[in-house]
């Protein structure tokens, strides 16, 4: 035992000897410790390139977004209920286009609508729309653009030009027609958007799933005796994902600019409490009662700014071809 226990002191003291004589020598447990800190490094490189001022400015005003549509019952003072109410002319609670005040702190609107109250709750309106449409157009173009790309041949090519046709006609125009048709309730405002964000996904898709089924990966994969769902879904989607994740993030913004445009053209639901309505509905009395119109207008601003600011900070920081900038 005592040989043993010798024979291992000697052999472990001739490979650090080796180590430190030999330039080239390597020791195997410090191969695996220099194999773990490089794969902590790459992935603290993505963290380390979002920290930049702007996306951490972007984050922090996405952030106060969220927290306002969620915590929106417990900051605004007046219920969602009463809000709507007011907005439909039945209950109005204070005076009309009143200046702000420690009562109303962003001043009323028509009706005597509370700004404050709709600012806040405006937030929860137009992050529903923009995530739930974007959601939906993520999911079936990332369908129709695997399978599309994968597949090709006649599938290909008849979902591919229906695709085109959608993406041939201004979206804002389209979804005014589809509202127009169908009503402009909640549900078809999202299903509108919703429907015309999928070709643009599945286009970015297709695109994407193009450049890697040909890769060395997919084949070895295929020659294994993998499944095509295992290999789509295991190993094509995973190589194709980081151009989407950087899409939704600005598209997110795009939506609730496009929501408040509708709303603004008075395509809107005027039962809902969101900002394009309320800038609708003041646009006419903008010199009389600028405020009603300036703090809807800032929220739009500076939601689409956040979001467009994590997108932007998100493409640098998942595109290799930028990370040495």
């Amino acid at each position: 035992m005592a040989n043993e226990r010798q024979e291992t002191v000697l052999q472990k003291a001739s490979r650090w000897l080796k180590f430190l004589v030999f330039p080239y020598a390597r020791v195997q447990g410090l191969m695996l410790m220099e194999e773990d800190l490089t794969q902590f490094q790459s992935k603290r490189g993505i963290v380390k390139r979002l920290w930049s001022p702007l996306t951490i400015l972007g984050i922090i005003i996405v952030l106060v977004i969220i927290c306002m549509a969620v915590f929106a019952p417990w900051i605004s003072p007046y219920t969602f209920q009463q809000l709507k109410e007011v907005g439909l002319g039945l209950t109005p609670p204070s005076p009309v286009w009143a200046p702000p005040s420690p009562q109303h702190w962003f001043g009323t609107a028509y009706l005597g609508a509370d700004v404050f109250g709709d600012f806040i709750f405006g937030a929860r309106s137009s992050l529903t729309i923009g995530l739930i449409a974007v959601t939906i157009g993520v999911v079936f173009g990332i369908l129709i653009g695997l399978v599309c790309g994968y597949y090709g041949g006649w599938l290909d090519n008849i979902l591919m030009r229906v695709m085109d046709m959608l993406l041939a006609f201004p979206a804002l125009v389209l979804a005014l027609v589809f509202v127009s048709i169908f009503g402009s309730s909640m549900q078809n405002i999202l299903l509108a958007f919703g429907i015309l964000t999928i070709p643009e996904y599945a286009r970015l898709m297709r695109g994407s799933v193009l450049a890697v089924k040909e890769s060395v990966f997919i084949q070895a994969a295929k020659v294994s005796g993998a499944s095509d769902s295992r290999i789509i879904f295991r190993h094509v989607l995973m190589n194709c994902i980081n151009p989407i994740i950087v899409n939704v993030s600005f598209d997110v913004g795009g939506m609730i600019l496009a929501l408040a445009g509708i709303s603004f053209l008075g395509f809107g639901d005027p039962s809902n409490v969101e900002w394009g309505n309320d800038l609708a509905i003041s646009q006419a009395n903008i010199y009389m009662a600028p405020w009603a119109m300036i703090f809807p207008g800032l929220a739009i601003l500076i939601t689409v700014l956040g979001f467009m600011l994590v997108g932007d900070g998100l493409r640098d920081a998942l595109d290799p071809r930028l990370k040495n900038l």
